[in-house]
């Protein structure tokens, strides 16, 4: 009987929300609403999810008309309520129809018996679609709960998330590493750690467990990059260690105490150390290959000295030759001295045309999650010079980034909303310029999610089509540890 009477209580207040239109009179003003999330100078893929978010301007009534540049708004929503909503099917509809052109968000507030209409929050709508699934780790992101965490498969055409594999159905052991060629699933790889531990690879519509780690090096194989071929796989084999301080701002730091690369024949099933680029005098860490195959770059700093600072850790981007019918790789160069200049870089990822590097920069170190001054810096491989992005980065953490298959696209995980989750982020790029647009965060059904959801997104790669046969997957993880 109470929740009858809620239901009965609650209905004419929804209903005096939807009569109460917008006045026929409201006052211009040259103001532009506040919306959390961010919205207003976005460029959006024509085929991404309705953005919810929230009106902060303070107001009795919230008037908001959302539709393409120069027309009638084809969506309208009225509420005591500063929550926006917008309908999924409306919003396909209307980006369908605004494709390279630009949409309005429209917001008048009404208070204190006036009614002003804020300045248009505009948004450009690129014709170029983003590849429709992203596939991420969530975790807590402290070191205390890492025993419950997942990859998870978000269609960004809507807001469906599925586990691709769920700890909690494999004894809860670390999982972690997901990696892809050429944003396709069928050519996909996942480290899982414990017990039961390996790294798991689907392949020409086979899945199954096996053990990258390079006989020759100490350390475990980590931090994959799938070459293009999809034969091989290079590898960073760390001595990853974390520290904890009682003072300072940082009162966690993780580093590498060693690192070498190797190479993982994925045919034949062996691994082996890459002559060169394995070395005690030297680190190197986070591999990426070139489109074409023929480099991989990678990160390198002096080996760290027992008792040395970690702060005066630092990686230049450095870059070898391959060749992938000799399997030989070329000297090492330096493509970014980063350390000359009291700096570090980490995460390399050539865009899909081969012309620009993107990378993260902070003051030391390669964990660039723990680095609140970590931003993004793009490469023009082509005459090499160098930027910060200062059009994506904030004052808090900018890091882990992906490309989208046609290049258009980036993605890349933020702290700025908080300073302690990573969000992820989309911007638009242009290959011709070299510019991105200003970032939006991955549209989400209700518009407090990123204030309430508490775990952390790691890793966030984009992938074409979706991952199928989940169970194949969890089923090699609970596989006995290859030997």
């Amino acid at each position: 009987m109470k929740h009858t009477l809620t239901i009965i209580l609650v209905l004419p207040l929804l209903l005096l929300a939807a009569c109460h239109g917008k006045p026929d009179s409201a006052v211009p003003t040259q103001q532009l609403p506040q919306l959390r999330p961010e919205l207003a100078g976005a460029v959006l893929p024509v085929n991404i999810a309705a953005p919810s978010f929230m009106i902060a301007d303070t107001a009795e009534y919230y008037h908001t008309e959302i539709g393409r540049a120069g027309h009638e708004p084809c969506i309208t929503i009225s509420s005591s309520s500063a929550a926006v909503m917008p309908p999924l099917d409306k919003w396909h509809d209307l980006l369908s129809d605004a494709a390279g052109d630009s949409i309005y968000i429209r917001i008048t507030l009404e208070r204190g018996g006036e009614a002003l209409q804020l300045r248009d929050a505009v948004c450009h709508v690129s014709p170029d679609t983003i590849d429709r699934y992203l596939v991420y780790r969530l975790l807590y992101p402290g070191y205390e709960l890492w025993h419950d965490m997942g990859i998870y498969q978000r269609d960004l055409t809507n807001y469906e998330q599925v586990a691709v594999l769920d700890n909690s159905e494999f004894d809860r052991q670390c999982v972690n590493c997901h990696s892809f060629v050429g944003g396709s699933p069928e050519t996909m790889m996942v480290h899982v750690r414990g017990a039961k531990g390996g790294t798991i690879i689907r392949r020409d519509g086979k899945v199954v467990k096996v053990s990258p780690n390079c006989p020759a090096l100490e350390n475990g194989a980590a931090y994959p990059a799938w070459h293009p071929s999809g034969r091989f796989i290079a590898f960073a084999n760390n001595d990853i260690k974390q520290f904890f301080h009682t003072s300072g701002t940082k009162t966690i730091e993780v580093s590498d105490l060693a690192a070498d690369l190797s190479i993982y024949d994925v045919d034949a099933d062996t691994a082996s150390a890459i002559q060169g680029l394995s070395s005690k005098e030297w680190m190197e860490t986070f591999p990426a290959w070139a489109p074409d195959g023929r480099a991989l770059y990678f990160c390198r700093a002096r080996q760290y000295q027992e008792g040395g600072a970690l702060d005066s850790i630092r990686y230049d981007l450095c870059r070898a030759s391959f060749d992938p019918a000799s399997r030989v790789f070329g000297e090492p160069e330096i493509v970014v001295a980063a350390a000359d200049s009291m700096r570090s870089v980490s995460f390399p990822r050539v865009s899909p045309d081969g012309r620009y590097l993107l990378y993260t920069l902070s003051s030391y170190g390669n964990f660039s999650i723990w680095h609140p001054e970590s931003n993004l810096w793009l490469l023009d491989l082509t005459d090499g010079i160098t930027r910060p992005m200062d059009e994506l980065n904030s004052d808090d953490v900018d890091s882990y980034h992906s490309w989208s298959a046609n290049g258009r696209w980036i993605v890349f995980s933020s702290k700025r909303m908080d300073g302690l989750w990573a969000r992820p982020f989309i911007a638009a790029f242009d290959p011709s310029t070299g510019q991105a647009s200003a970032p939006f965060a991955v549209p989400q059904q209700t518009p407090l999610f990123y204030d309430d959801f508490m775990r952390t997104f790691n890793i966030p790669e984009l992938i074409r089509t979706p991952i199928t046969d989940m169970r194949q997957l969890v089923d090699a993880a609970n596989a006995p540890k290859p030997q």
